[in-house]
């Protein structure tokens, strides 16, 4: 696999920084960062439909040991976990952090501190976790983060719900993209976006975001160690009862632009949040829906990843 030197956002000059930071904050107050741009006056310390007001809010950062092999390496992806989310998901786990907001606030000189500090732990890298309510605030501690030292790859961990000319900002500052493709295109699934996560324009957006980041990054390149560089990592999480779903979404992968993007198929689905009640989404997944979502990515060659075995 190809070898890298360093993280992109090392290229930036002072010029390019301050442009995207201009880009972001543009965006920043009326909200417009993801597609639902509900226009909340955040300046004004008003809330977004996803909970984020004027300053950063950080649920947890830390060393992680449980994203991909590639990612969480041997010493850890340098996780910082963002409260709110653009997304309501019925079943999500971590509900407290994305539907809740808990968390504390901090300013954009804590945030670049907290990175400095994942690295001087020894994260493999700096793995930002739902943070698109607040590109504006990473990219400027970002810029501070890298003028004092930050030389580790950094890592956008998103729901996949983004709107692609963000993301075309986001060029030459994120090395690894982790989204999740969650809902296929298929009316059946765009109904399931909508009563799941409350969007019904779910892969409207996510599509072509993914094949932009696609274009960015390409797919993984890992270093001697086996440890990601570079890339792009795309998470589905199977949903019981809805098997056709997670099969249209892998067909949509194999025929796309980023076939090449490596797949990680994830069956750890678990009833919390308002999932408990609620059939088909109070159960488990089963080792059959399991068995025949993994068999069709094999059939369709999708074999780059990984497949998260059933308990």
């Amino acid at each position: 696999m190809e070898r890298l030197n360093g993280p992109g956002y090392l290229g930036l000059d002072a010029t390019a920084w301050r442009r995207k930071r201009e880009f972001f904050a543009a965006l920043f107050n009326p909200c417009g960062l993801c597609p639902r741009r509900c226009g909340a006056r955040r300046a004004q310390d008003r809330p977004g439909a996803c909970l984020a007001r004027k300053d950063v809010r950080i649920a947890a950062h830390n060393l992680h040991f449980g994203e991909e092999p590639p990612i969480s390496g041997t010493r850890g992806s340098g996780t910082v976990f963002f409260s709110g989310c653009t997304l309501k998901c019925l079943f999500c786990q971590n509900y407290p952090i994305s539907q809740l907001a808990h968390g504390e606030e901090c300013t954009i000189e804590q945030l670049a501190s907290i990175f400095l500090s994942l690295q001087k732990r020894g994260a493999h890298n700096i793995n930002l976790v739902s943070p698109t309510p607040y590109y504006s605030h990473v990219v400027a501690a970002l810029e501070i983060a890298a003028a004092g030292g930050l030389r580790i790859p950094l890592v956008c961990n998103t729901s996949g719900y983004e709107r692609v000319e963000v993301v075309a900002e986001l060029a030459g500052i994120v090395d690894i993209y982790l989204p999740d493709l969650k809902y296929g295109p298929a009316e059946g699934s765009r109904h399931l976006a909508l009563d799941v996560s409350g969007v019904k324009d779910y892969f409207a957006h996510a599509r072509p975001a993914i094949a932009e980041m696609f274009r960015q990054a390409g797919p993984l390149a890992l270093d001697d160690e086996g440890v990601a560089v570079r890339g792009t990592v795309i998470r589905h999480l199977i949903i019981p009862g809805y098997t056709e779903n997670s099969i249209e979404v892998l067909r949509v992968i194999a025929a796309s632009p980023f076939r090449g993007a490596w797949l990680s198929l994830m069956s750890q689905y678990f009833p919390a949040h308002r999932a408990p009640g609620r059939p088909p989404f109070d159960r488990r997944l089963l080792v059959e829906e399991w068995r025949r979502v993994r068999d069709e990515a094999l059939r369709l060659g999708l074999d780059e990843g990984w497949f998260q075995e059933m308990d």
